[in-house]
């Protein structure tokens, strides 16, 4: 099978890597890709949210399956010009993919579906702003309706700061804190079926201990020791299977990846918010530790044949990921700077430790920084403690002048805590 993936980030990266492991992809192809993926990718030029560009492509390829890897090309409704010249293709249609792209209607699915979630306001005036924030009081978190890169989310004692967020967005979703830790759960599903992958913690804030700014993520791992054994299938039975019943239900059927990310609270599981693509930082860490080769699982959901597929398999290690991000992520981040050391964790440290790049490209024999989170640092271990020495061991060969990277991802859960 010849298969082509949509987009340049590390999640693509990640997923170019499993593909490339799996003896029944023929040929990969990645597209627009980076430095990194071309080392198990061809790249081909494609403007990504450019559907009839991505399907000619495709077609000109020969590709059997196409994975389109980032949200925005979904939401602009590649996968449906994929699907339209009759190529098999994981991603959800675009009217699917609002679940992603607007919150207020992921709202209003989990209301038909009865999930549960955060209560919350949709609101438009600085009026109803106001108003909602009033309700709620303090920490305050306000949500940009529409899709923001994951940093259209502020979370925050400040009102003034809450405020000047929502009125600097069209739309916004303002709704109640959720207490208690976050999870990341993925579900494969061809609109019909659903196959949940296993769940992993993801770490928004840009500093050690959870401070500073939203952040796209800045790491990740997996599994989750402290977590209920029984969370993914309770997760299942209230959230992921309710969900993709109320969106056939609506006749906007999805297929694809569906991504919840969850607060176990006090009061139980709440729906965070939903996403309509592999994560990321959390794909690195997840794909690391599936046994079962990916394209036969990817190529079922998008034919609509998951129920053939047999339960996936999964290896007991467990995976950590530290992100290494540029100079002023995530203000304004600044790229062109070279990056030194990839040769010596390929040589030193592989495979248990490797690197999936992120905002790179190469400038003749130099790879440089190309965007806001460069690399990916993932590694596995016997267990989390072990996984977490590999990756700081090969995170401190990377060299990138001004980069910085969280020093804590996976600690408590390591030591126990």
């Amino acid at each position: 099978m010849k298969v082509l993936v949509i987009g340049g980030g590390a999640r693509e990266h990640a997923l170019c890597r499993s593909l490339s492991l799996d003896p029944d992809v023929s040929a990969l192809y990645c597209a627009p890709g980076n430095a990194g993926i071309a080392e198990v990718a061809e790249l081909r030029p494609v403007d990504a949210l450019d559907g009839e560009a991505v399907a000619r492509l495709a077609t000109e390829l020969g590709a059997g399956l196409v994975v389109v890897g980032p949200e925005a090309p979904l939401v602009a409704g590649v996968a449906d010009a994929v699907r339209a010249v009759g190529i098999p293709v994981f991603g959800p249609s675009a009217e699917a993919a609002r679940l992603e792209g607007s919150k207020a209607f992921a709202k209003d699915v989990m209301a038909g579906a009865g999930v549960p979630t955060a209560r919350s306001y949709v609101c438009t005036t600085p009026e109803e702003v106001d108003e909602a924030l009033d309700a709620f009081g303090a920490p305050y978190v306000v949500k940009d309706d529409g899709l923001a890169a994951g940093k259209g989310v502020v979370v925050t004692d400040d009102r003034a700061a809450a405020r000047a967020h929502a009125l600097a967005c069209d739309r916004v979703v303002i709704e109640e804190f959720l207490d208690g830790p976050e999870v990341s759960l993925f579900a494969i599903t061809d609109g019909v079926t659903v196959l949940p992958l296993q769940p992993a913690q993801d770490f928004k804030r840009a500093l050690d201990g959870d401070e500073g700014p939203n952040t796209g993520g800045m790491g990740a791992y997996s599994p989750l020791p402290w977590a209920d054994p029984k969370l993914v299938d309770e997760v299942m039975a209230s959230v992921l299977q309710p969900t993709v019943d109320e969106l056939r239900r609506r006749g906007t059927p999805f297929s694809g990846l569906l991504y919840a990310g969850l607060a176990i609270t006090s009061r139980g599981v709440r729906v965070i918010e939903f996403n309509a693509r592999f994560g990321d930082p959390e794909t690195q860490v997840v794909l690391a530790r599936l046994k079962t080769p990916l394209a036969s699982v990817l190529l079922n959901a998008a034919r609509g044949t998951l129920d053939a597929e047999p339960p996936l398999s999964w290896r007991a290690d467990a995976a950590v990921t530290v992100v290494i991000a540029s100079h002023n992520y995530p203000e304004t981040p600044r790229t062109g700077d070279p990056i030194e050391g990839l040769a010596e964790v390929a040589a030193e440290d592989a495979p248990t430790a490797y690197v999936l790049h992120a905002g790179t490209r190469r400038e003749g024999d130099a790879v440089v920084s190309a965007g806001g989170r460069v690399l990916s640092v993932t590694a596995t271990g016997s267990d989390l403690a072990q996984a977490r020495e590999r990756a700081y061991k090969a995170v401190a060969r990377i060299r990138l002048a001004g980069s910085q990277h969280r020093t804590d991802i996976a600690a408590k859960a390591a030591e126990g805590r």
